[in-house]
């Protein structure tokens, strides 16, 4: 084998072991959050309003942006970030079944549009998951008002160094906006709220404004204080 071939295949193994390494810190930070909710949950007040799902919800600084709007409700977060729709029903006692909540907001599947992981099915997956979790959500949580929340567009053209979107191919305009005709499709059949306050979101190509976008996918909190104002009304 030649030196140069040497020297790729050493990169192509710290690259895996590098990407083996972070899979499993990610894995160890969920179930630690997990676990965390679990103990806060014992004492979560009965009508809260409870916000939950993935890193984008996670990153949602709604607790802080309600207390400064003049709200007094008791608002939960329970985002996780990496969190699949399989993670969520597996946790779904940490993130979703909260003693007596109010509303409950989610925004779940966004790490499932991945045909590398998932296949080329992967949004027949991601929704056959998400009926799973409302079948739960309505069984034991049946007085629960639920909003499902329609996905945030994505920038997959976010030109910024040292920004890679290539990982994230499959949540383009087009497979969102399909996404999203099914979680609302969702809501009808179980009788829950479909919401989309994404108004304002959009660049003109239908995309993430580039100002909002962090890697294309998360948001800096300006454009989640454009989805608080949209969501105002629902609290």
């Amino acid at each position: 084998m030649s030196s140069n071939s040497e020297n790729t295949a050493d990169r192509n193994d710290a690259g895996t072991m590098v990407r083996e390494a972070m899979r499993a810190f990610m894995k160890r930070d969920q179930a630690t959050k997990a676990a965390n909710f679990r103990i806060l949950n014992r004492t979560a007040k009965e009508g809260a309003i409870l916000f939950t799902g993935s890193s984008l919800m996670e990153q949602f600084p709604v607790c802080e942006m309600a207390a400064s709007a003049g709200i007094d409700k008791v608002i939960y977060n329970r985002g996780i970030g990496g969190t699949t729709t399989e993670d969520f029903l597996r946790e779904i006692d940490a993130v979703l079944l909260l003693p007596s909540p109010s509303k409950v907001f989610i925004n779940i599947g966004t790490n499932d549009m991945n045909s590398a992981i998932y296949g080329e099915n992967w949004m027949d997956r991601l929704m056959e998951n998400y009926e799973k979790i409302l079948t739960i959500a309505r069984e034991k949580l049946p007085e629960t008002e639920f909003y499902l929340m329609a996905y945030y567009p994505a920038n997959l053209h976010l030109d910024r160094p040292g920004v890679d979107t290539s990982w994230m191919k499959d949540r383009t305009p087009e497979n969102i906006a399909a996404c999203n005709e099914r979680v609302k499709a969702l809501a009808e059949k179980f009788g829950y709220h479909y919401i989309n306050v994404n108004d304002g979101l959009y660049n003109e190509a239908g995309e993430q404004k580039e100002e909002f976008a962090i890697d294309g996918v998360h948001m800096y909190a300006s454009g989640y204080e454009v989805v608080f104002r949209n969501l105002l009304k629902y609290l």
